[in-house]
C-alpha cells in the first residue's frame, strides 16, 4: 500500500451527485511520501512471484536488473506510469473497486505508453453482480484545461463503458492469474449479458505540481451524464523532482 493518509492533507469539495477530492502532499512529509511511493513502484512492473523466484535462483543482483529493466527511463513515460500506478493505489485504497489487474506488467517496452483505459477497477457483491470502474489518469507538471478535457472525453467514448477490448485484456490476465471469479464475471459480462451504464462509474485521476481543484470542479460542473463521477487532483509540488526521487529509490 501507498497509504496516502500518512503523507497527504485530503479535502473534499462539495458538488451535486458526484465526488470531488483533492490530495496535497504534506511537505513534511515529502521525504515520506518518495520512499512508500517508491516501496510501492516495483509491484506494478513485476509479479512479486516472478522476483521471488529470481532471488532465490540467481539472487538479489539479478532480482534488481530484472526490476530495473522494466523502469522507464523516458521522463514523459516517468510520469505517465507514476500517475497511474498512484491512480491504481488510491483506487484499492479509497473506494470500493478492490479487484483488477496492474496492467504496467505487460508494456510492450518500457519507454512505450500502453493503449486503453489507464485504469479498470472492479468490485464483485456475494451475489456476484459486477461494477466497474473506469478511469483516466493525467500527469503534467502544470495541469491545464485542455489536458483534462481529454481525460473527460476519453472517459465519455464508447458511450462511457469501458471498451470491449480493454475488459477481454482484464480477463485474460485474470483467468492466466488463477482470478477466474474476476475472469468469469468479466466474460459473463462480455459474452452474455452485456454491460449496462448502471454498472459503470468514472474516475479523473490528476497528478500535478500545480493545484488542479478549480479547473476540476469547472469540468465536473459541465458534466451531464448518467455515470457517477469521482474527481482526484493530487498536487506535489516540484511535480518533475519528485518523479525523479522516487524512481531514484525503487530498488534502494
Amino acid at each position: 500500500m501507498i497509504d496516502f493518509a500518512k503523507w497527504c492533507v485530503e479535502t473534499e469539495e462539495p458538488t451535486p451527485k458526484h465526488k470531488l477530492r483533492r490530495l496535497t502532499v504534506d511537505a513534511a512529509k515529502q521525504v515520506y511520501a518518495v520512499s512508500a511511493v517508491a516501496a510501492a513502484v516495483p509491484n506494478y512492473y513485476v509479479d512479486p512471484k516472478r522476483i521471488a523466484g529470481l532471488l532465490r535462483k540467481l539472487g538479489k543482483q539479478a532480482a534488481a536488473m530484472h526490476v530495473e529493466q522494466k523502469l522507464p527511463t523516458q521522463a514523459s513515460i516517468r510520469s505517465g506510469d507514476l500517475g497511474e500506478i498512484l491512480c491504481n493505489a488510491f483506487v484499492h485504497e479509497a473506494t470500493p473497486f478492490s479487484l483488477g489487474i496492474k496492467r504496467l506488467r505487460w508494456k510492450d517496452h518500457r519507454n512505450m505508453s500502453m493503449r486503453g483505459e489507464d485504469v479498470l477497477a472492479f468490485n464483485l457483491d456475494p451475489k456476484g453482480t459486477l461494477k466497474i470502474l473506469k478511469a483516466e489518469v493525467k500527469s503534467r507538471g502544470g495541469m491545464r484545461t485542455a489536458v483534462i478535457d481529454e481525460a473527460r472525453a476519453a472517459l465519455s467514448a464508447n458511450n462511457g463503458l469501458p471498451s470491449p477490448h480493454a475488459l477481454a485484456f482484464v480477463a485474460d490476465r485474470s483467468n492466466e492469474a488463477g482470478d477466474t471469479a474476476l475472469g468469469d464475471a468479466l466474460d459473463r459480462a462480455q459474452l452474455r449479458d452485456g454491460i449496462r451504464p448502471s454498472q459503470v462509474s468514472h474516475m479523473l485521476f490528476t497528478f500535478s505540481g500545480n493545484d488542479p481543484l478549480k479547473l476540476l470542479k469547472t469540468n465536473l460542473q459541465a458534466y451531464a451524464g448518467p455515470v457517477p463521477q469521482h474527481y482526484v487532483g493530487l498536487h506535489v509540488e516540484g511535480h518533475q523532482d519528485f518523479i525523479k526521487a522516487v524512481f531514484a529509490a525503487v530498488g534502494k
